[in-house]
Parts: C-alpha cells; structure tokens; sequence
C-alpha cells in the first residue's frame, strides 16, 4: 500500500481539474472497494470449503462412531449368548458329572452285594442318605445294609440312629425314638444279600445337625454271634433317595 501514499492528490488535482479528479477517485475507490470484495469472497469461499470439508469429516467420523457401536453392540450379544452356552454345558457336564458319580455309587453298592471280597467281615452300613421334605425341620432317611460274608446267611438284627449337632450353641445328641415315631419293628432287618431301611424326623427348631450315627446290633441266637456295627457320616442332605 506504500504506492497509495506516494500519490499528491493537490498535483493530481491540479492536473486533472476537479471532474477529473473526481471520477478519478470514485474509480480509485471503486477499485478498492471491488478488490476488498472479492478478497472477502475468496476468503469467504475458503471457510466454506473448510466448514464443509470439516462437515464432511464430523459426518464420516459420525458413521464409523455407529458402525463401531454396532459391531460393540453385536460383540456383546454373542458374548452373552457364548455364557449362556457356556452356562448351559456346564450345567450339562454338572449333573453328567453327577450322574456318573450316582450310576458308579450304585455299582460300587451291587459289587458288594454280588462281588465280595474275601476277607469281608460280614455285616456293613454301606450309606445313609437323607431328603428334606416340604414341612419345615421334618427328614426322610434311608439306610443301606450290605452282606458280605462269602457264605451268605440271613443277617438279624436291628438299627438306631442318632442326630449331633449343637442346640442354642451347646453340643446336643438326639436319639431317634426322640425325634421319630417309628417302632423297633421298622427298623429292624432280616436279610442275605442287602435291605433299605426307611423312616422319618423331625428336628427341634434351632438344633444344628452335624452328623448322623448309624448303630446297626446284630443279637446272639441260633446260628448267629452277637454283633454290633457303628458308623458315622457327615450331614448331607441329598437331592433324591
């Protein structure tokens, strides 16, 4: 702009007369004027190419964000329905499991009776099983009784049981003829090869059972020695007898 302030406008003036001089600087200001336009229309056309490239930009990053979030959103679906999967083979596998442990319980249970060894000592409580039922501290037990002399004989006898655990945290035992009603009769057994022995409890409200004791009597008589067989298990309450 040093070129504008070179210029004398009186000489300007003076030479051209004041029509001139005039038009001269209304095309003079016209010319700045026009040139200031049209830079501020070039500039003007750069910030909207740069607003609309930027649009542009905001737009496509707007469409990764959804397509990101999409494939977030299909990733934690088929992360859910895998556990579900995964919950459901465990779920399998678990009662497999538990199966297997049953149907090899049960063998285990035949190949005594069947299959004895030969040093067997007779008489065995081979398991006591015991099912909660639907009324509050009332159980339903079984106890399983093995022969397992080489020479089977029938076993005479009967069986008692007993409850410890602790009651307002004291230890406390209960006997069955405590807790049940069920007579010597239905407890007693008369068997070669094995018998299931049946009965209900009921607990006191508060007792916290921690064993069951099994005492199975085998008395002298004819053909038979006095005999008397304990055995304890922790408290389990199973799924099924």
């Amino acid at each position: 702009m040093n070129w504008l302030a070179k210029i004398n406008l009186k000489i300007v003036s003076q030479r051209l007369g004041p029509f001139k001089s005039a038009l001269f600087l209304f095309l003079l200001i016209s010319l700045c004027v026009f040139i200031g336009y049209r830079l501020g229309n070039y500039f003007q056309q750069q910030q909207l190419m740069t607003l609309a490239q930027q649009k542009e930009r905001l737009e496509q990053l707007y469409a990764e964000q959804s397509q990101q979030l999409a494939r977030i959103h299909t990733l934690e679906v088929e992360l859910a329905v895998e556990q579900m999967a995964n919950q459901e083979a465990q779920a399998i596998l678990k009662e497999t499991a538990e199966e297997h442990y049953e149907v090899k319980k049960q063998l285990a249970f035949y190949e005594k009776v069947m299959a004895p060894e030969k040093d067997a000592g007779g008489l065995v409580i081979d398991n006591v099983k015991v099912l909660a039922t639907q009324s509050a501290e009332h159980y339903q037990f079984q106890v399983a009784l093995v022969q397992q002399q080489l020479k089977r004989r029938f076993s005479k006898g009967y069986i008692d049981i007993s409850v410890s655990g602790s009651l307002a945290g004291k230890p406390k035992q209960l006997k069955l003829k405590d807790i049940a009603d069920i007579s010597k009769k239905a407890l007693s057994f008369n068997f070669q090869y094995f018998q299931i022995i049946n009965g209900k409890f009921t607990l006191p409200q508060g007792f916290t059972p921690e064993e069951i004791h099994i005492t199975a009597t085998v008395p002298k008589a004819r053909g038979q020695k006095y005999y008397k067989l304990e055995k304890s298990f922790p408290w389990y309450i199973d799924e099924q007898l």
